[in-house]
Order: structure tokens, then sequence, then C-alpha cells
């Protein structure tokens, strides 16, 4: 398994996947849009052995109470059901959380299964005076600090950009 940067020969692969991974199209879009309008941060892949695209992440800005942080959104994560349950979601963030403290981020919040994104160790943005937009279980809301400190110095509404308003 080889976790790298996508490249712009993983594009039709990466929306190939998310299409094939999701219920609607609207993840598909979402990365399409944010990839067109300069809003991604970081975009990983994982391939198999072959050279397969089976695996993506992608991560944005998101601002914290109207301020522009550093802070990344990780949406979406998605991994081609044939190579679910090996550890790549895993491996894909842990690739993720180095590269981005290496790059000086200092948090990704998520909005997601609690009992996955616990694992790679995110904790319930609210514990952390942190919200989001969408009327959604206080649990499934996540953050995790990249860089000591970040998460005492910040609180409020955490806001993704314009481009997650279509879903």
């Amino acid at each position: 398994m080889l976790i790298r940067t996508e490249a712009p020969a993983d594009i039709l692969p990466v929306d190939r996947l998310l299409k094939k991974t999701f219920e609607t199209d609207a993840e598909a879009n979402l990365v399409m849009a944010l990839r067109e309008n300069g809003n991604r941060t970081l975009s990983l892949v994982a391939c198999s052995d072959e050279g397969e695209v089976v695996g993506h992440l992608c991560l944005s800005p998101v601002t914290v109470d109207g301020q522009d942080c550093g802070w990344q959104g990780l949406a979406p994560l998605t991994i081609s059901p044939e190579y679910q349950r090996q550890g790549i979601g895993l491996a894909l963030l842990d690739e993720a959380k180095n590269i981005l403290a290496e790059l000086g981020y200092p948090a990704v919040v998520v909005l997601g299964d609690p009992s996955y994104y616990q694992r790679a160790g995110f904790t319930t943005a609210a514990d952390h005076g942190l919200t989001c937009r969408w009327d959604v279980p206080v649990e499934a809301f996540m953050v995790i600090e990249l860089l000591p400190d970040t998460l005492a110095n910040h609180q409020g509404k955490v806001e993704y950009s314009a481009e997650f308003a279509a879903l």
C-alpha cells in the first residue's frame, strides 16, 4: 500500500471512488469544487500494489469564530469497500496529521463516526467549546490538536468553506 499526495492523474479515479462509496454524488462534487476553487490544503490517496486508487482523504481550511487560525476540516475520507477494515483509513489519517503538523497547521475537525475517529485521536469538539453549523449529534463533531495548546486558545463556531453549503 502506498500513500501519497494526489496527482492530476488521480482526479478521475478519485471521482469514481467517491461516487462508488457514497450514496450520492455530493462528496464527489464537493471534492471537485474544492479542487477547482483552490480550497484544498491537502489531498492524499492510498494506492494498491497494482497502482489502483483505493482510498482518498481531503482537508480544507475552516474558520473558528470567524477567524482563520490555520485549522483544517477533514472531508471526505473514503476507502473502496473491498479494502475497508484493513487500516488504510487510519494510515491515511496518520499521514495527513504528520504532514499538517510538520507544515504548522494546528488542528483538524471532522464530522463523522465517533467510534472510528476516536481511534485516530479525535475528541468531541463540544468538550473544547467548539460547535459546527449543522444539526448533528454532539459526539459526531470532533477535533484533534496537532500542535500543543491550540484547543485551549480557541472556542466558537467552526465554519467550513463555501463549497460545503451544497451538501
